[in-house]
């Protein structure tokens, strides 16, 4: 049975290899990308504190993906990066994403977020489909600095504007 619930210290190692592998999978450059930060390693500390939260996607005893909402990087004012959201290829359309968002989302209003940034690779489609129904908008450029130079494809949503 899927489940979908907060990140807990002993999935930092599993977490970490299912992300690099749909990272791989997906065709992600390793530099520039969610690939090479070194919180990838360390999820369960990193989103640690009261402004970011982690979320896995189970099956049984096994992770098929996250998602997570923190404060974004180098930027001043109530925004939050939807960040790391990554799903198993057997999941996906199946509308455990859109599942995934909507507890990321909620996590983010009930943080006091008034906006939501993120950023994606063109080439998916998919995903940003998923942004896009879910209330996403593309922007002309980046906010903040999230070292994640190999994304070209910027993305925010008011939170505001619905409940």
């Amino acid at each position: 049975m899927l489940k979908i619930r907060a990140v807990q210290p002993a999935d930092n190692k599993e977490l970490a290899a299912v992300l690099r592998s749909i990272l791989i999978e997906m065709g992600v450059p390793k530099v520039g990308t969610a690939y090479a930060d070194a919180a990838l390693d360390c999820m369960y500390e990193t989103y640690d504190t009261a402004s970011s939260q982690y979320f896995v996607v189970t099956d049984d005893d096994h992770i098929l993906g996250g998602a997570g909402i923190a404060p974004l990087a180098n930027y001043e004012g109530p925004v939050c990066e939807l960040q790391k959201m990554y799903i198993d290829s057997s999941l996906r359309g199946k509308g455990v994403g859109k599942q995934l968002m909507q507890t990321c989302l909620d996590f983010a209003r009930t943080a006091g977020f008034e906006k939501v940034y993120l950023e994606t690779m063109p080439y998916m489609q998919a995903a940003q489909q998923l942004y896009l129904k879910s209330g996403f908008y593309h922007i002309d450029g980046p906010m903040g600095d999230t070292g994640h130079c190999a994304c070209p494809v910027h993305m925010l949503k008011d939170l505001t504007n619905d409940a």
